[in-house]
């Protein structure tokens, strides 16, 4: 298929490779000049303007946005309907809040414009491993994009089916899913990131609580000095605890035990307070989202070895870069 592809970023640009090493044809648009003439040596054809851009794109169109969630995306998006006909698509593959998405729907389905949620994640590593893909919009026409979401998810690969799956059917197994309406896409990626931020916050503090297995408060024959490496790299095999954060986290610590090139400061992109948002708003507990939440607030002020190892983990799976303290 075509698919014009807005924003070639990180992500933007791997997603749009992938895609061309599928057999898509890609028409990319940045407005940073280095970005073009990258997807251009791809393979792709390169535009420095959006009205290059759509006519490059043939009917029916399909302009899939990768940029930062909110005025941004606002922005592209109010700027693509402007040029855009009935019947043409916009896909919003970056993180948005899922009532922006339902709202967008409502002003673009006047226009006949479809508009389709996406989230994406894989971070940096989705060229390679694929991306996992959460998708909202009309049906038909999340149907009539499958060759694209199915050239960027990962497929079955080595993991085992799950037991009970076999005449299931459907496209989970293949790493992408229609999970209904406008704003389901992104509202199962909201609540996706959520629980990253727990499970990043648990690994984070049971190393910490590792790390400091030797203070001086401790009775003597209770202290203990731990290889921390070491341990990460063990409950990889054969650990109920095992993952791609752990995987990631052991190699940020061999890389450097101590994580000294890390402050420490963790920044939160918004899923993780929409998701305690809609907690409130369904009248759900979630006592450890919120917690881990509340501890990326802290660590602005103040940095453990435990929000070190949080930040060690989002520049892993994210290529995500510190903030500047108290930024």
């Amino acid at each position: 298929m075509q698919v014009g592809m807005v924003g070639l970023g990180r992500m933007g640009a791997n997603m749009a490779v992938r895609l061309i090493r599928g057999g898509h044809e890609i028409v990319g648009y940045a407005a940073d000049p280095a970005g073009v003439k990258a997807i251009a040596r791809e393979g792709a054809t390169g535009t420095t303007t959006l009205d290059d851009f759509i006519r490059a794109l043939r009917p029916p169109r399909v302009a899939w946005v990768m940029v930062p969630a909110g005025a941004a995306t606002e922005q592209v998006v109010t700027d693509l309907a402007k040029r855009m006909a009935p019947d043409d698509t916009i896909v919003d593959g970056g993180n948005s809040f899922y009532k922006d998405d339902v709202r967008r729907m409502k002003v673009l389905r006047d226009k006949r414009i479809h508009y389709v949620d996406v989230g994406t994640s894989g971070g940096v590593w989705g060229l390679e491993r694929g991306y996992c893909l959460m998708i909202g919009g009309e049906r038909d026409v999340v149907e009539r994009l499958e060759p694209i979401f199915k050239t960027l998810a990962p497929g079955k690969g080595s993991i085992p089916r799950t037991p009970g799956r076999e005449t299931t059917g459907g496209t989970a197994e293949q790493g992408y899913l229609y999970c209904g309406p406008s704003g389901a896409g992104h509202f199962v990626k909201m609540i996706h990131n959520g629980i990253e931020y727990g499970l990043m916050q648990a690994y984070a503090e049971g190393l910490d609580i590792l790390k400091n297995a030797n203070a001086k408060d401790l009775e003597a024959d209770l202290r203990y000095e731990l290889d921390i490496p070491d341990i990460t790299e063990v409950w990889r095999r054969g650990s109920v605890v095992s993952s791609w954060l752990l995987d990631l986290t052991a190699q940020a610590l061999v890389e450097n035990p101590t994580l000294s090139n890390y402050t420490g400061v963790v920044a939160d992109s918004g899923e993780g307070r929409w998701t305690v948002m809609a907690a409130v708003e369904e009248g759900v507990p979630a006592d450890v989202l919120s917690a881990s939440l509340y501890t990326r607030f802290r660590s602005r002020q103040s940095h453990t070895f435990a929000e070190k190892v949080l930040s060690a983990m989002r520049q892993k799976f994210g290529g995500h870069v510190e903030p500047p303290a108290g930024g």
